[in-house]
């Protein structure tokens, strides 16, 4: 019987996953991301499409029906997929049941668990189990597979239960989902901010404000000073990257340094000046800069050595430079005064974490200044909160327990199963709050924030000249209060299915394999994260509050990392033997689910590429043919390659072949072991034969044209690595490299064939187009190449699609056409002028004008605008853009085909003229 062919491996409605995928990162609250910072994750709507698609059959499956009948019902699949991208759908039972039911339709009623053996912050695992799927997430970093705990394990365990804080369950008639959950974090967590409120509110006094009333401190502004190596002037110098405290137009504010001389030497004062400074590029520059400092009293410069050396004898010093306090409407800055000083002159709590960071320059700025122990990257004042509210979640378990024994809930479970859950969330929260609670977070003076950054605005631990110190208690950034809400949000939007019993544990990827499951993962690339090393920093606090709530997680001292799949040159012999580490782990683990693979199912990977290395034949990305030739090698066959895009800000036109989108999906399968070998010829005619379905395929579905090529590599690679190997002439095998040289070349011409199929006036329109663009040319090799054509440049003239004035002729852009064009009565309207003229409509009047135009095209007795061959015009015209360079013009072809999907439906809405619309979920056959 013959393995059916899914979803994944033949079109997917691939801008609109982009689309979505990019719109997802400003979605905040309720975001699952939100529970935990993790590093580099994939977007939910991503992962959610890859898996259904992974999944469902493709129509080309099913024998009984037409090549029309199977486009009809993948067009369909295409618009679930649309559907279930959305954010604000990721709760819609409906349309989940939806797509749950069309996975049990392809997979006999028994779909695989969903294994994910990288699991890192859980995305896979939860988009698995949303769409009604046993998920097992597996991680061997602990703070990794607590989040998959927190996301995929407990929501299920108290589905639909009240909490149990004394007299909350009884201000609602029932409890949905995790809201229960949700409840008893808010309640237990508001019990402990109280709590600390008691025990160390008084190290958070208000500020003063000039009219003698008080307000809340946001964030004190300190700077680490060093003493000026100046013999005559000895001053602690402050090192600050920039004077400015708010750049909001007319609200400005920044920091004067103020130099005083007395007999016990020069000291250094601060005042707050609001308005902005007279020079802005002295406020800029600060102090401090790549190459040293310059004392603010005598100009010396400090060099960045001496710096450093001072950083480890901990000789550096910090200095209280302003305070930002709460305004009704603005931040109010003030100056520092002797109280704010004292109130953070606390001494360092005796038990608070332990351990070093590692060693990692890369990523880990902070200790080659001396900051090497966990404890010294916080204040003492900041170290005696976090301390408390550690405390405090242990504390917080403990009347948890009490209260949950005398609770309905003991009865379906444990009363130290539940306490642990909420313990695990509480905890979370402290996450939270320590990403904005250290001594290297630092003031975003920005006019839209003005605030304090978190500490892993990029993924490293940095060094921090000036930082803020957030108040734990101030009602803002940094607030321990806020983080209880953020985390209570997620679970408040948690959509918990009542599917069997999914897990997440601690294992090796290379070992955790087992038969019966299907993978789907999104595994490290080489050093882009070193995962253990910045995760340490939220472990050892995770660590003090939960060591007896999770006693094997969090058994060792700091994350493990000699087996971490990372290539680390400081654990693995240099830059080469990392290399070789990650490879040879990379091929082990996939050679191992090789042999655990199921038949029926393709796995799928995602590719996070970092750089490109150029060479005598070009610019190739290294990594990415690694990746490919590590795959093959392994005995998979590569069967499609997704670009996904999750920026908004991706440039359109990218140097070079095949530009890469920020991470790629790859769908394989086991390659048999008998599989032939095949000669050079042999594989180009195999991909002459193959490729031209599967880019129409492609091209029917909604990939953009700049994504084109990269997804034309999956049908190219499943040729290719179908064989055992391709024989080069010289009886060498073809490379990687090789075999995507080929491919393209093969892209190329099956493109240009697409162009014999179109009528004669765009076949001429489309070769002048190579030559001049919207420029002129000569009438003389207009009329020649018209006439090899079949066609005139008199009648185009008549017909505007070109101008033909004094001996020039010259292309009409869709901006130039007219917009009293009626489609319906035009005589000879050609491809070409309709794709323009929709491209005109698109752009002027937006994608519903744009679709009755395209109706109307369609109900024209001669039928001579195919809507197919007007869309394969753009993806062919974007191949000549983006080979000329012709940006602009590019960016209209690319979004003539990113909105067909949703041209070709508006054109479909008679609605618009009728009044009927089709149902939001309506995923019915159109013929039926």
């Amino acid at each position: 019987m013959a393995v059916k062919r899914k979803l994944i491996e033949v079109s997917l409605p691939l801008e609109a996953i982009n689309r979505e995928s990019a719109r997802e990162k400003s979605i905040r609250h309720g975001h699952p991301s939100t529970l935990h910072l993790w590093w580099a994750r994939r977007p939910l709507a991503a992962a959610r499409a890859v898996l259904f698609a992974q999944l469902v059959d493709d129509p080309s499956s099913d024998d009984t029906l037409t090549e029309e009948k199977q486009r009809i019902e993948r067009d369909r699949l295409h618009r679930m997929i649309e559907q279930l991208v959305v954010w604000e759908n990721t709760c819609d039972e409906k349309l989940l049941e939806a797509a749950h039911q069309e996975i049990l339709k392809s997979t006999n009623g028994n779909p695989p668990p969903i294994l994910d053996p990288f699991a890192g912050g859980g995305t896979i695992p939860l988009e698995a189990q949303r769409l009604g799927l046993e998920a097992h997430a597996s991680d061997l970093n602990p703070v990794a597979v607590l989040i998959n705990k927190a996301l995929i394990e407990i929501p299920p365990k108290f589905k639909d239960q009240p909490p149990v804080f004394p007299g909350l369950a009884d201000t609602r008639n029932s409890w949905k989902g995790a809201e229960g959950l949700a409840a008893d974090v808010r309640a237990y967590g508001d019990w402990m901010r109280d709590q600390a409120q008691q025990r160390i509110g008084h190290l958070y006094p208000k500020a003063t404000l000039p009219d003698g009333t008080t307000a809340n401190v946001i964030a004190w502004i300190w700077a680490r000073t060093v003493t000026c190596p100046n013999p005559a002037c000895r001053a602690e110098t402050p090192l600050t990257r920039s004077w400015w405290l708010g750049k909001k137009k007319g609200k400005e504010a920044h920091i004067a340094p103020n130099v005083v001389h007395s007999q016990s030497g020069t000291h250094i004062t601060f005042a707050v000046v609001d308005g902005p400074p007279v020079n802005p590029a002295v406020a800029d520059a600060g102090t401090v800069g790549r190459t040293g400092a310059t004392c603010v009293a005598c100009s010396t410069g400090i060099p960045l050595q001496y710096i450093k050396e001072q950083g480890r004898e901990r000789a550096l010093g910090t200095v209280l430079m302003a305070v930002a306090a709460e305004g009704s409407r603005r931040r109010i800055y003030l100056s520092p005064t002797a109280d704010q000083v004292s109130a953070a002159a606390v001494p360092i709590p005796a038990h608070s974490v332990e351990g070093t960071l590692g060693y990692y320059p890369r990523d880990l700025k902070a200790p080659t200044y001396g900051l090497t122990h966990f404890v010294d990257l916080f204040t003492a004042r900041q170290l005696q909160a976090l301390t408390t509210l550690s405390d405090l979640v242990v504390e917080a378990r403990e009347r948890l327990l009490s209260d949950t024994a005398h609770h309905s809930l003991a009865r379906s479970r444990p009363a130290e199963e539940y306490a642990d859950a909420i313990a695990t969330y509480l905890a979370m929260a402290l996450s939270r709050t320590l990403n904005k609670s250290t001594s290297i977070n630092t003031w975003d003076s920005s006019p839209k924030m003005e605030a304090v950054r978190g500490l892993f605005a990029r993924q490293a631990i940095p060094m921090a000249w000036d930082f803020a110190e957030a108040n734990l208690a101030g009602g803002s950034s940094g607030d321990y209060g806020n983080d209880l809400n953020w985390v209570a949000s997620v679970l408040e939007r948690h959509y918990v299915t009542a599917t069997a019993t999914s897990t997440a544990r601690q294992a090796d990827a290379a070992q955790v394999l087992t038969s019966g499951v299907l993978v789907s993962t999104d595994p490290p690339y080489y050093d882009n994260i070193g995962y253990s090393d910045l995760s340490d920093f939220f472990y050892v606090w995770l660590r003090r509050s939960l060591r007896d709530v999770h006693p094997e997680l969090l058994s060792t001292m700091l994350v493990p990392k000699a087996e971490e799949l990372v290539a680390n040159p400081y654990r693995h012999d240099g830059k080469d033997g990392a290399k070789r580490f990650f490879e040879d782990g990379f091929r082990q683990v996939f050679a191992n689910a090789r042999e655990q693979a199921l038949r029926d199912f393709p796995i799928t990977v995602y590719y996070a590429f970092k750089q490109s290395e150029s060479d005598l034949t070009g610019t190739a990305s290294s990594g990415w043919e690694t990746l490919l030739e590590g795959m093959i090698r392994s005995g998979w066959q590569i069967t499609a390659t997704w670009p996904m895009r999750s920026e908004l800000s991706n440039r359109m036109i990218a140097s070079g072949t095949n530009a890469l989108a920020s991470s790629i999906v790859l769908s394989l399968r086991p390659r048999p072991e008998d599989a032939p070998m095949v000669d050079r010829r042999g594989f180009i005619k195999a991909l002459q034969a193959e490729l031209p379905d599967a880019l129409r395929k492609l091209q029917q579905g909604a990939v953009a044209p700049v994504d084109l090529p990269q997804a034309a590599i999956g049908p190219g690679m499943a040729v290719f690595s179908r064989y055992s190997g391709v024989i080069e002439p010289d009886g060498s095998k073809m490379t990687v490299r090789s075999a995507l040289a080929r491919i393209n070349e093969i892209l190329d011409e099956v493109l240009n064939e697409q162009e014999g199929d179109l009528d004669p006036t765009s076949r001429f329109a489309i070769a002048w187009f190579k030559q001049h663009g919207y420029q002129s040319g000569s009438y003389g090799d207009a009329d020649s190449l018209a006439r090899a054509r079949n066609t005139s440049v008199d009648v185009m003239d008549r017909d505007e699609i070109l101008t033909s004035r004094a001996g020039k002729v010259q292309l009409l852009r869709p901006s130039d056409l007219p917009a009293s064009y009626d489609v319906a009565t035009d005589s000879h309207t050609s491809n070409w002028e309709a794709a323009h003229h929709i491209i005109r409509v698109l752009e002027s009047e937006g994608i519903n004008q744009a679709g009755v135009f395209l109706r109307q095209a369609k109900a024209r007795a001669d039928a001579a605008v195919d809507p197919d061959q007007v869309k394969e015009l753009g993806h062919l015209l974007y191949r000549v853009c983006e080979a000329q360079g012709w940006t602009k013009e590019a960016i209209s072809f690319n979004t003539l085909v990113t909105s067909w999907p949703d041209i070709v439906a508006a054109s479909r809405d008679h609605s618009l003229q009728t009044g009927h619309a089709q149902g939001a979920f309506d995923f019915t056959d159109e013929e039926n």
